[in-house]
């Protein structure tokens, strides 16, 4: 088993980053499907358990495209499926990631706090102290663009016209704790990862953990390079934006399966 605890400071207030997460969220789904795979959003409604109230969110994340094409052909079914389930109690959220076909050989957890600090706030999900000390801290700069993460976005460029934030150059969470008029906020991401696997477990989990790390670098850096687009909308909007994305994903993956259908007839 694998545990680390990413930290992503970000010049936004907490407030703004549940809208903005949302809004990413939702834009990413659109960018993944294509070709009858991508996402597949099964659930998306209030919860209320044990005093805890929230959004829970059930998907199917279908990874074909994601795989070499000799892999999709040999691959058992449900193989290549991996559900997501949320539950979104903002500002603490928790994701539980399984696989039909590996089953309980395969589990990860993420556990997220979104505090409003630059980061430095030790245990800040109350784990025992023997656990806390197998946690890895890594700290996940956006400014920065790790060898070989591919993205479009750039904070290290990119300037907000309606809050005037950024460009993100070296030293700017150094300014950004000095500065009393820029929000800022960390989120704190707590991955719990066990990928059974004889002889290699800790190589498969090792590459699944620098894969998350790269999947949050480039989410965070979408979700600050488009704050333009967001920032002025409410959780109202947000959630008829993730209702007309809904149906929007699930047209988009049935034209394809239907194209895929009629090429191979």
């Amino acid at each position: 088993m694998l545990i680390t605890e990413f930290r992503i400071v970000l010049p936004i207030s907490v407030d703004e980053y549940q809208v903005g997460q949302l809004y990413t969220v939702a834009e990413a789904s659109k960018d993944e499907t294509g070709g009858g795979e991508g996402v597949e959003v099964l659930i998306n409604e209030p919860y209320e358990k044990d005093g805890q109230k929230g959004q829970y969110t059930h998907k199917i994340y279908h990874l074909n495209s994601k795989v070499p094409s000799l892999i999709q052909k040999l691959a058992p079914k449900d193989s290549l499926k991996v559900h997501e389930e949320a539950w979104n109690a903002y500002p603490y959220c928790r994701t539980v990631l399984t696989n039909p076909y590996l089953g309980n050989k395969f589990s990860m957890t993420i556990e997220t706090w979104h505090k409003a600090d630059m980061g430095e706030e030790e245990n800040v999900h109350g784990l025992d102290q023997t656990t806390w000390d197998s946690v890895v801290i890594a700290n996940i700069d956006i400014g920065e663009t790790p060898q070989g993460l591919k993205t479009e976005f750039n904070p290290a460029t990119f300037t907000s016209e309606k809050t005037k934030r950024g460009p993100l150059t070296p030293g700017w969470k150094e300014k950004l704790a000095q500065d009393a008029e820029c929000p800022h906020m960390c989120a704190y991401k707590l991955v719990t990862l066990e990928a059974k696997a004889p002889m290699i477990q800790k190589t498969v989990e090792n590459m699944i953990m620098k894969a998350e790390r790269n999947l949050f670098d480039k989410f965070h850096k979408q979700l600050f390079c488009t704050i333009d687009d967001w920032v002025n909308l409410t959780m109202e909007d947000i959630r008829q934006k993730e209702e007309n994305t809904k149906k929007e994903l699930d047209e988009m993956r049935k034209n394809d399966e239907v194209r895929g259908m009629t090429a191979d007839g």
